[in-house]
């Protein structure tokens, strides 16, 4: 394990995340319907590039490219097959990255997209061992953590998370999106979705995406105060888009969002970055912003 990761979990220091990887691609050229772990194997000259765009501007960790490289998504796109290569290719290039700037390799990985039992058709044993399966491949290509985001179902994460332990001993990034007057879409809240994960085994809790950024100083001291001392994520939007000439435009400012990250950090959060509209010009100045605290 990267001893930034040690010295975060253990002793405080703060780490300063990525940002976003969707809108960016989107940048790129990703349209609709196309599947972004694709570009693991046919452009991994832009997902490195998205990569070092980061590194170089004081991120310390970089999330690979495999958000949605879990089975049950990518078999709603005609894809079972391509899991395995999606991950390990995912955090080949994560590594090859990261490598330069001595960064900690985060394992990303995100909702099924669909619902569980008895809301939906996938049950709480089948999100364990599809998880567990995506897991096997990213530890397998060379990780230093799992990061578990943008989750809105607490039963979700939980069997997420139970699928990481079920084969791996590494350290396990939990964060929810919490958007809808300060809960989740599925109606959950920061402390008691931060105690479950815990006890789960989670060795960072919190937040990423969402509404706006007072929302998610809100949530950050929600957890803190009911778990004290435990190293806290932050990891949000660049404020909430809107549509300009058909593209969302985010109209937070990196010193708007480099100010909010130093509320977080105050607040407890320990990993902060950007999600959703974030580019390396955000992630710049909350580098500069958190650098000493």
């Amino acid at each position: 394990m990267s001893s930034k990761l040690t010295e975060c979990l253990e002793n405080g220091r703060v780490l300063v995340a990525d940002g976003a990887t969707g809108t960016q691609l989107q940048a790129a050229g990703l349209t609709a319907g196309m599947i972004p772990e694709e570009w693991n194997v046919s452009r991994r000259d832009v997902i490195k590039a998205l990569h070092v765009s980061y590194l170089e501007v004081g991120s310390e960790m970089v999330l690979s490219n495999t958000f949605g490289a879990n089975r049950v998504k990518l078999a709603r796109a005609g894809r079972e097959d391509f899991v395995a290569e999606a991950n390990l290719r995912g955090v080949e290039i994560a590594q090859e990255a990261a490598a330069p700037y001595d960064a900690v390799v985060v394992a990303d990985m995100g909702p099924t997209g669909e619902l569980l039992e008895p809301l939906g058709p996938l049950s709480y044993e089948r999100a364990v061992e599809v998880y567990a399966e995506q897991a096997g491949y990213l530890q397998e290509a060379g990780i230093d953590c799992f990061w578990i985001e943008t989750m809105s179902d607490l039963s979700e994460i939980l069997a997420a998370v139970e699928g990481i332990k079920r084969v791996s001993s590494l350290p396990v990034l939990c964060s929810m999106s919490f958007d809808t007057h300060g809960r989740t879409m599925m109606g959950v809240k920061p402390g008691n979705a931060a105690e479950k994960l815990t006890a789960q085994g989670a060795h960072a809790v919190g937040g990423n995406c969402g509404a706006t950024l007072d929302d998610m100083l809100h949530v950050i001291q929600e957890v803190s105060a009911v778990l004290p001392g435990k190293p806290l994520i932050a990891k949000p939007n660049a404020g909430l888009p809107r549509l300009e000439a058909g593209q969302s435009v985010y109209d937070t400012t990196p010193e708007e969002m480099a100010a909010y990250a130093v509320r977080f950090v105050e607040a407890g959060a320990r990993i902060v970055g950007g999600c959703c509209g974030s580019t390396p010009a955000h992630i710049a100045a909350i580098a500069q912003a958190v650098k000493g605290l």
